[in-house]
């Protein structure tokens, strides 16, 4: 299933859409091929209990990475998600230890979550500050926040309730984790929105276009600040996991999670200019990058080196996506 959308015309399959169906079909085969690769280099790479466990690795960057491409897709940027994943550990497991209660906990959590989203959204769509500064000026502050409050020390989970490390160590059909599960779910859910639903079609017409999309009869600044809210609520549900899979709110948890999201985004082909991209795609990127990465540590390959390999495809995709942008301008 094509994820791949645009703003464009509704008749028929635009120029930008079929480069994009072409870019998700080149990636599915640089997936299968860094696959192929560490299975025949890499001892143990190619089993059940290891890809299984690099797609639980990878449920994270994925949660979060669909609200983070939704917002590049509307033209902006958002990269406060690492710290709010460490940040929103602190309510859920707070509240957790308080009352012994798993839907209170994530309430608690949600509830923080949708509060930074709407101070991201607010202070981008309708105070008109560049995102960029919005979400460095969060991510600063929340990561602040809770190096203070913990004082650099973990807050373990006493509660230890069953729901919540299931969330963790479950698996579904004791095969697939179910933190993959709940990611697919939900990657499932938002490329429905984003190829066959009307807020999907306004979110690429303002991010290709604002002004033409105003004028079209679009709330530019609502759509804008329904992104960011989207964009904190996945990034709180990758959080919860998070706090699951460590057992504690940690100060360092999510650092440097913002880069690695942005990366598999770029990657997968989500423009930074705004208006074009796939859910699909993002998905593909960050599989690669996670087996990559899973690869490499299994030839013993030092994280210095890794970060090296990243860096570099970091800058080859944002260099593939400039020229993508210019020859759809082109034509």
């Amino acid at each position: 299933m094509s994820l791949a959308a645009s703003h464009s015309t509704k008749a028929g399959p635009s120029m930008l859409a079929r480069l994009l169906a072409r870019q998700e079909l080149a990636l599915l085969l640089c997936l299968i091929l860094v696959i192929a690769f560490f299975s025949f280099t890499a001892e143990n790479f190619f089993s059940v209990r290891n890809i299984t466990n690099v797609l639980g690795q990878a449920s994270l960057a994925l949660t979060a990475g669909i609200g983070c491409a939704i917002v590049f897709m509307s033209g902006e940027v958002d990269i406060s998600i690492g710290s709010l994943l460490a940040t929103i550990a602190l309510p859920l497991i707070i509240i957790m230890n308080e009352t012994n209660s798993l839907l209170l906990g994530i309430s608690g959590a949600l509830l923080f979550g949708l509060i930074i989203g709407v101070v991201n959204g607010y202070l981008t769509a309708y105070a008109g500050i560049n995102s960029l500064i919005v979400t460095l000026g969060t991510m600063f502050i929340m990561r602040g926040g809770v190096y203070l409050y913990t004082g650099q020390r973990a807050i373990p989970d006493d509660a230890a309730l069953d729901s919540f490390i299931a969330l963790s160590d479950g698996r579904l059909f004791n095969v697939i984790p179910y933190s993959a599960v709940i990611a697919i779910v939900l990657l499932a859910v938002f490329a429905y929105i984003m190829q066959h639903r009307p807020f999907g079609r306004q979110i690429y017409a303002v991010g290709g276009n604002p002004e033409v999309a105003r004028l079209a009869g679009y709330d530019v600044r609502r759509v804008k600040f329904i992104c960011f809210i989207i964009s904190a609520l996945l990034a709180t549900v990758a959080g919860i996991i998070l706090a699951a899979r460590v057992g504690s709110a940690q100060h360092t948890a999510g650092l440097n999670f913002e880069f690695q999201v942005v990366a598999a985004t770029v990657l997968g082909g989500v423009s930074l200019a705004g208006g074009i991209g796939s859910l699909t795609g993002m998905a593909l990127g960050v599989l690669i990058l996670q087996f990559l990465s899973n690869g490499l540590r299994g030839l013993g390959l030092p994280t210095e080196w890794q970060l090296v390999i990243t860096g570099v495809i970091i800058i080859a995709a944002v260099a593939f996506d400039e020229a993508k942008r210019r020859r759809a301008i082109g034509g």
